[in-house]
């Protein structure tokens, strides 16, 4: 935890020196630079790792902000109006590739139909119209998926290694984020599947989760929370209401563990960002985001915090920590 805060800390540091660069003045420069839109969903801190690896491959692949990119940062801080007014800076700015994830995708689509746009995370780009296929995305979007059919399964079967009697599960989504109700879609197909009663708790802004949390203890086993930006932001108040309700957690991002979860089991989301910063390179030179495949995802993480489950008193599974990439204790 002490070598993620530095790294942290080092990041939000650098993104300082990079904010500070002022667009008008690459003028000076006397020769223009590309210029790269990063449309952050959440907040510098809330993707710091994530933005930590997609700047250190810009790097690896040649790009430095102020020497070879210019890279305007806007943060929507997880509200949705915000996605659209950035987006809309960027198509004014005519910025040369937009960066972005999630709700952003569709707001940087809206804004513009000649940028290209380059996402890092999205839970089903072909089901929400984002692009025509993964194969082929056709027009000006191209980017990383995180929609794989078995990933809801998986998750349930580690929820039932954890609780083998589980009947009751409790999903938290953000009725607001359409990635987040897609993912909540999934495991309910899931529990369905298997007979397990469900309790949904639909969130549209901060101040929900306290409500979320009533007598939530008396309708499930575990909680299931679909990732999206408010969850990200607000993930160690969810982590301290959950353990007060002594409720065992389960997340899609092992960031979610880092920060008290108990367990967590999705795609490795540094390694897509870092991924991204391919994308992006290959949209620089001129290749045409038409022609770049959409990826889905190779690294999966299951994290456990031994921590949170020795607070919750409960105790792991053998078969679970053996399969644990990262065990927090």
């Amino acid at each position: 935890m002490q070598l993620h805060q530095w790294k942290r800390r080092a990041f939000i540091s650098l993104l300082g020196g990079a904010v500070a660069w002022p667009f008008a003045a690459h003028a000076q420069q006397g020769r223009k630079l590309p210029i790269l839109g990063f449309l952050g969903t959440s907040t510098p801190v809330g993707w710091a790792q994530w933005t930590a690896a997609f700047i250190q491959r810009l790097h690896e692949l040649g790009w430095f902000e102020g020497r070879t990119l210019v890279i305007e940062y806007r943060w929507a801080e997880s509200r949705p109006e915000r996605f659209v007014e950035i987006a809309a800076e960027f198509a004014q700015l005519k910025v040369d590739v937009i960066f972005t994830a999630g709700s952003g995708i569709a707001a940087a689509k809206q804004a513009t139909s000649s940028i290209p746009i380059v996402f890092a995370l999205s839970n089903d780009p072909v089901g929400s119209g984002l692009v025509a296929s993964l194969a082929r995305p056709g027009g000006n979007v191209t980017g990383l998926s995180t929609q794989l059919t078995d990933v809801a399964g998986k998750r349930l079967e580690l929820m039932r290694t954890l609780i083998p009697g589980l009947r009751r599960l409790a999903i938290m989504f953000n009725a607001g984020f359409p990635d987040a109700v897609v993912e909540a879609r999934e495991v309910q197909a899931a529990a369905d599947n298997a007979g397990i009663k469900l309790a949904t708790l639909e969130l549209r802004r901060a101040e929900d989760i306290a409500s979320a949390f009533e007598g939530l203890k008396e309708l499930a086993d575990i909680l299931f929370v679909c990732s999206d930006p408010l969850a990200i932001a607000n993930r160690n108040r969810i982590n301290t209401f959950a353990l007060a309700a002594r409720l065992p957690t389960m997340y899609g991002f092992r960031e979610f563990a880092e920060a008290g979860g108990l367990i967590c089991y999705g795609p490795n989301v540094p390694s897509l960002f870092r991924r991204a910063g391919d994308f992006v390179d290959r949209v620089l030179r001129g290749t045409k985001p038409a022609d770049i495949p959409v990826e889905q995802p190779t690294t999966f993480d299951l994290v456990i915090n031994l921590t949170t489950a020795e607070a919750l008193g409960l105790t792991m599974p053998d078969r679970l920590l053996a399969l644990a990439d990262e065990v927090i204790e």
